[in-house]
């Protein structure tokens, strides 16, 4: 019954008369093919992979004379797959893509439509990976334009005349499409001529979408976090620069915290070879980090500095031992132990304690007869710890000032 229907349909649409393997009106002017696209669904953007998935419903009309049949009704009559492959249809190939099939569930997902006049209406659902070329540099508060590429493959423009059927309004998308990671913003038609320098002009029809990244998840996943660890580095700030089993942990801490971060951003991401938004907000709060591991170390040299200063000075005060009279030497200390680190308690000077060593020595300048002559009195102020102080200012108020101008940027 079937193989006797279509017997009869080819009968009708006379296709054993014609050779269908060359173009309608060959060696005239090119065919004009028309083209619209029912967008479907967009299942995946990869970075990584510098790649997109769209389904599409793609559809061609043209005019084929040969087609043209008697209907006393003008009714159009609608075919399967099956006769597709009897007579000519356009051949259409997505340029730059990576793998595409024609859905083939329950059957192939392919629809031919005949006019009475020859008029024809191809269609077909497919589903297509295609190259999106990415600029990352501003990732990821990023904005990427990518698009799916349609060309004829044999037939240059003197053949086939291929073009948007009616313009932008050729492009039909559906509007629950949404990406978990982007926000699609827009989606339009062009229409351009590519070169091939063996084989001549083609005409080549675009759909162009443009995707902005969702910033939250990677205010989560990152910017927050490496915040976090730069703001626990200033913690280091406000402990006794003599603790170190204290600070030395906890900026080794953050320092390793930071890398595993960027190691784990850099992971998901493919391997360019250019700057990106998010290498500068991590490797600039990673510097914080270190840095605030080099104060530190910086405060912990002085210290030992002072110290060493300290023993000196003792080294050169005159025994006191049996001295009757005070007059032979005067020299004030603090009753902080001599075995730290210069930190030597004065009173509060402006509000802030600070942290001092005040010697003074008089010496006789004739110690056997106790007469108190010329008196040499020598100040040294070490405060080391002066370093910590301003590093508790300076240290968030540069990151703060970092803040404001990355997110003015890239904003």
């Amino acid at each position: 019954m079937t193989k006797t229907f279509v017997k009869k349909t080819e009968q009708l649409l006379k296709i054993d008369d014609h050779d269908f393997t060359m173009r309608p009106g060959f060696g005239g002017p090119a065919v004009p093919v028309g083209v619209d696209v029912q967008v479907e669904s967009l299942d995946a953007i990869s970075e990584v992979d510098m790649d997109f998935t769209m389904t599409l419903y793609l559809r061609h009309y043209w005019k084929d004379e040969r087609l043209s049949f008697r209907s006393n009704k003008n009714k159009s009559m609608t075919f399967d797959s099956r006769l597709v492959k009897k007579i000519w249809v356009p051949d259409m190939f997505f340029v730059h893509s990576k793998k595409s099939f024609t859905h083939d569930t329950t059957t192939d997902n392919v629809m031919l439509r005949v006019y009475p006049d020859g008029k024809v209406l191809y269609s077909l659902r497919v589903t297509v990976t295609a190259m999106c070329s990415m600029d990352l540099s501003r990732f990821p508060l990023d904005t990427q334009t990518c698009s799916l590429e349609i060309e004829s493959y044999a037939y240059t423009d003197d053949d086939l005349m291929l073009y948007w059927k009616e313009g932008n309004r050729s492009l039909n998308t559906d509007e629950r499409i949404s990406l978990s990671q982007f926000l699609i913003q827009e989606f339009h038609t062009t229409t351009k001529l590519a070169y091939y320098s063996s084989t001549g002009w083609y005409n080549r029809l675009y759909i162009n979408f443009t995707l902005r990244r969702h910033i939250f998840f990677f205010l989560l996943q990152t910017y927050f976090p490496a915040t976090l660890m730069v703001m626990l580095s200033w913690v280091s700030f406000w402990i006794d620069r003599r603790a170190v089993p204290a600070r030395v942990p906890l900026g080794i801490t953050t320092v390793l915290t930071m890398s595993t971060i960027i190691t784990g951003v850099n992971a998901s991401m493919p391997r360019v070879s250019y700057i990106k938004a998010v290498d500068v907000y991590l490797w600039v709060s990673f510097v914080f980090v270190f840095l605030s591991v080099i104060e530190y170390a910086a405060v912990n040299y002085l210290s030992t500095l002072q110290e060493r200063k300290e023993r000196k000075l003792r080294e050169r005060l005159p025994c006191t031992c049996g001295m009757a009279h005070p007059g032979m030497m005067s020299a004030s200390y603090s009753d902080v132990d001599a075995n730290t680190t210069g930190n030597y308690g004065m009173p509060e000077e402006n509000g802030v304690k600070r942290e001092r060593m005040l010697v003074q020595l008089a010496m006789e300048s004739d110690q056997i007869t106790g007469h108190v002559g010329s008196s040499a009195y020598s100040n040294v102020w070490i405060d080391t710890h002066v370093i910590d102080k301003y590093s508790r200012f300076l240290f968030p108020g540069s990151y703060i000032l970092f803040n404001i101008i990355y997110w003015s940027i890239y904003s």
